[in-house]
C-alpha cells in the first residue's frame, strides 16, 4: 500500500502534512510573476518545502489513510511505518529515492537530506485551470525601421510653377459670393427641416404611447389553482445530538479556543460550548445522536488520543 497518493491529496487542503518518523511537507502561497526577459506567465501556486526535523504523528496522514483504505487507525499506522522504512533504505543504498506527484529526495556530500519539489502540479486549488503560458514579443520595432528606410529610399522631387499674382484674387471674390448666398439659403431650409422632423417625432412618440396604454388596459392577470403555502420545521441540533464526548473544560476561553482549533487540525469534527454554571468552556470532539455511536466513539479517542476523554449528555 503506497503513500504518495494521499500526500498529494492532503497538500491541496493542508499546509502542513507531516509523515511520521520522516518528516514534514511545508506548503507557502507564492503569487503569480512574469518573467519579462523570457515572456512568460506563471500563475500563483502553492510553494512546496520539507523539515526533516518535524517527525511527530499529528494524526493527520493515518487518519486520512484509514479512512479513504477502510481500514483502522492501527493498520494505517503500520503502513506509514513501513513505508517511511522503505524510504530510509532506499536513500541510504541509492541514494536517492523519489515520491510520487511530490517531489525527489536525495543526500549531499555531508549526508543531509535535499529535497527538489515536483513543478509540474499546482496545489492551489484556487489556481485550476490556469496554466503558464508564454507571449511572444511584439515586433514594432522592426516596422519601424522598414518605413523609415523606404521614406529615405524615395526621392521627392519639386518643380516651380510660375502664376499670375491676380488670378487668385478674382476666385477668392468669386467663392466668397458664393458661399454668402449659399449659406443664407442652406440655412433656412435647414430650419424648415428641424421644425417638420420635429413634429414626426412627436406624432410617432404620440401613437407609441396610445398603444402602450391600450395593450396594458387589456391584459388581464390570474392565477386558476394558486399552491398551498408550505411550512418548514428545521430540527433543532441540539435535540438530534444529545450525546457529546468532551475534550476538555477550560476555565480562559482563549485556551479552548486553542483546543478546538487543534481538534479540528487532527480531523475531529470538534465543537465549542457555551461557559457552564461552572464559569467553564467545554470543548468537544463531536456530538451523536444515539449513547451507543458516543459511546464508541469515545472508547476509540481513549485508544488513540485523549485517555481522559469523557461522555456528556445534555437533556
Amino acid at each position: 500500500m503506497k503513500i504518495e497518493q494521499y500526500i498529494s491529496q492532503l497538500l491541496y487542503r493542508y499546509q502542513c502534512v507531516t509523515v511520521p518518523g520522516f518528516g514534514a511537507f511545508l506548503t507557502e502561497y507564492q503569487s503569480a510573476q512574469l518573467d519579462e526577459n523570457a515572456h512568460s506567465f506563471f500563475p500563483p501556486k502553492k510553494s512546496i518545502a520539507f523539515n526533516p526535523f518535524i517527525k511527530n504523528n499529528d494524526g493527520l496522514l493515518a487518519n486520512h489513510l484509514a479512512q479513504a483504505e477502510k481500514v483502522p487507525y492501527e493498520i494505517a499506522v503500520n503502513v506509514i511505518n513501513n513505508e517511511v522504512s522503505l524510504w530510509k533504505t532506499k536513500i541510504q543504498e541509492l541514494g536517492q529515492f523519489s515520491v510520487k506527484n511530490v517531489g525527489v529526495f536525495s543526500l549531499n556530500q555531508e549526508k543531509n537530506i535535499v529535497f527538489v519539489p515536483v513543478d509540474q502540479i499546482n496545489y492551489l486549488k484556487e489556481s485550476f485551470g490556469l496554466s503558464s503560458f508564454v507571449s511572444p514579443a511584439v515586433k514594432r520595432e522592426i516596422y519601424k525601421y522598414e518605413s523609415e528606410g523606404i521614406e529615405e529610399k524615395a526621392p521627392i522631387a519639386f518643380t516651380p510653377e510660375k502664376r499670375n499674382p491676380y488670378k487668385p484674387l478674382k476666385y477668392a471674390a468669386i467663392i466668397t459670393l458664393s458661399l454668402g448666398l449659399t449659406s443664407a439659403i442652406g440655412y433656412k431650409l435647414y430650419d424648415n427641416y428641424l421644425e417638420q422632423v420635429q413634429q414626426e417625432t412627436i406624432l410617432v412618440q404620440s401613437n407609441v404611447q396610445k398603444k402602450i396604454n391600450q395593450k396594458i388596459q387589456e391584459a388581464t392577470f390570474f392565477i386558476e389553482n394558486p399552491l398551498p403555502a408550505v411550512t418548514l420545521t428545521v430540527p433543532s441540533e441540539k435535540a438530534n445530538t444529545p450525546y457529546h464526548v468532551v475534550a476538555g473544560a477550560f476555565r480562559l476561553e482563549s485556551n479552548a479556543e486553542n483546543a478546538y482549533q487543534a481538534l479540528l487540525k487532527l480531523g475531529f469534527k470538534a465543537k465549542r460550548l457555551p461557559a457552564n454554571n461552572h464559569g467553564l468552556f467545554p470543548v468537544l470532539y463531536g456530538s451523536y445522536p444515539s449513547y451507543n455511536e458516543a459511546h464508541d466513539a469515545m472508547k476509540n479517542i481513549k485508544k488513540l488520543d485523549n485517555k481522559d476523554a469523557w461522555l456528556l449528555i445534555q437533556e
